[in-house]
């Protein structure tokens, strides 16, 4: 069962600070930062530089407006780190999906880079080696169970290439989520064909004036 805020640094607390862990959360994206085309290269590079300094490694997510942080490291580092993620008011409901004591990382020569997984805007390449991950998509991570999220971490470990984007799908992306927030995904064909009859209306006018 996901953890809360609470429920999380209760159990930290049980930890030796210096014992090595591994914590997985999952977050969803507020309205601002969904308008904000720039938030992803913000967070990459933040949890680059950040998690480099202190020693921490793992993997960043993002799909369908969520975010999945795995995070491995000294579990004083991790838990500090962890305070910082739950007041960042970027992001909503957070919750941890994953916290234990760990023997070894399993990503260890990764540096928190940011794996987007929208499958309709990977190249070829990535969809064939993302094929394993047809079942966890569309992206919905809350409320997975430890299990299904340690056998999706898995899967990613064995990426030789992590599935990317380019900087306009993740613009188009970040509007599209704008888009579904306002109106549902069966409202959108309506939205889309008022706006052009709009622009139709407007050309009209413009051409007999």
């Amino acid at each position: 069962m996901p953890l809360t805020h609470a429920n999380a640094f209760s159990k930290l607390d049980e930890i030796a600070d210096t014992a090595l862990i591994q914590l997985v959360y999952v977050s969803s994206l507020t309205l601002a930062s969904r308008l904000n085309a720039a938030i992803f290269d913000e967070v990459e590079a933040h949890a680059r530089d950040y998690n480099e300094q202190h020693g921490i490694t793992g993997t960043l997510c993002y799909g369908n407006g969520h975010f999945l942080q795995c995070m491995e490291g000294e579990k004083a580092k991790v838990a500090a780190l962890t305070q910082r993620i739950f007041a960042d008011k970027r992001h909503k409901d957070v919750q941890v999906l994953v916290l234990q004591v760990i023997t070894q990382r399993d990503f260890s020569d990764w540096r928190m880079r940011l794996l987007f997984l929208e499958r309709w805007l990977w190249s070829p390449a990535t969809k064939k080696q993302a094929a394993q991950l047809s079942p966890y998509l569309p992206f919905a991570p809350h409320g997975w169970s430890a299990e299904r999220t340690e056998q999706f971490l898995q899967i990613i470990k064995t990426f030789d290439t992590p599935p990317h984007i380019k900087a306009a799908g993740i613009t188009y992306n970040a509007l599209g989520n704008m888009v579904r927030h306002i109106a549902a995904p069966h409202q959108a064909f309506l939205v889309v064909q008022g706006f052009l009859s709009v622009l139709l209306v407007i050309g009209l006018a413009l051409l007999y004036l």
